[in-house]
């Protein structure tokens, strides 16, 4: 158990900053672009992190390999060793924040969930909170070296469905599918940016776009998450979030906790597989 309490899974920058020097602490950078905006997280990372940061690459490294898939979820053994590899052990407190705000951190955050591991919370305002409140910056090669961590995964299945769960919830009314993308997006408006996928949505599916639930890259009060999630779901419903590649998705998992639900689930496939697959319903 580590002797770092978080005081929710979303912290603030000033939380961290008078945490950070605490022995329990792993701080990870996970920062990843949609491909079409031609940035590379890592590469931004080695210019710029808070001190201390550590590059969890979800997209290239921490993923299922074999998957044509994009940033899929990786075995339970494959995601323990690239954690222990990052120095992370049982006792470890993480926090995890990215550079555009609120926007890949939560796929983090909801990775770790998903493998069992509770003391885990997200940066509200990610990097460019901590720049504003004009704390330290480092760059380069200034990390220390990384003993190897003891963190043991204990995947829990409820927490990432497939496709086939998906079918089955949009037949039950006492299950939510949310789906996190732009609007337009949802409704069929603009095409997908993945070739060869389809635009629409799920059957019986509700819209909530993970840029509705923030305000100024930062995420929305509890009060203000509860107005809108409770809009479109009660909270006695199983809720499942789908957005176009299981990332954005996890925004909304979190916003969802933060107000108060607790029975939810990411579709990891999400759009990208849903709209690929001509034998899954699509409404247009």
């Amino acid at each position: 158990m580590s002797s770092l309490i978080l005081p929710s899974p979303l912290v603030s920058v000033d939380w961290l900053k008078s945490h950070i020097s605490h022995p329990d602490l792993v701080l990870l950078d996970a920062s990843w672009f949609m491909p079409n905006v031609n940035r590379d997280g890592q590469l931004e990372w080695f210019k710029e992190r808070i001190p201390g940061a550590l590059f969890f690459d979800f997209d290239r490294e921490v993923c299922n390999q074999h998957s044509d898939l994009p940033h899929m979820m990786p075995s339970e053994a494959d995601f323990q060793q690239s954690a222990q590899n990052l120095g992370i052990r049982q006792s470890s407190t993480i926090v995890v924040y990215d550079s555009l705000g609120i926007f890949s951190s939560p796929r983090v955050w909801w990775m770790f969930k998903s493998m069992g591991f509770k003391q885990i919370a997200v940066l509200d305002g990610g990097l460019p909170a901590w720049k504003t409140a004009g704390f330290t910056i480092e760059s380069g090669n200034q990390i220390k070296q990384i003993n190897k961590g003891d963190f043991i995964a204990d995947y829990q299945s409820a927490l990432i469905c497939d496709a086939d769960e998906v079918q089955l919830a949009i037949q039950n009314s006492e299950q939510a599918i949310v789906d996190a993308r732009p609007s337009a997006r949802f409704l069929a408006e603009v095409p997908e940016p993945r070739a060869g996928v389809r635009s629409g949505h799920m059957p019986n599916a509700k819209n909530l776009p993970a840029a509705d639930i923030l305000k100024d890259q930062k995420m929305q009060d509890a009060y203000q998450l509860a107005l809108l999630f409770e809009a479109i779901a009660p909270k006695k419903q199983r809720v499942i979030f789908s957005c176009g590649s299981g990332v954005t998705a996890c925004i909304l998992a979190l916003g969802a906790e933060l107000a108060g639900y607790e029975d939810l689930c990411v579709y990891d496939g999400s759009w990208s597989e849903w709209g690929s697959r001509e034998d899954l319903p699509v409404v247009q």
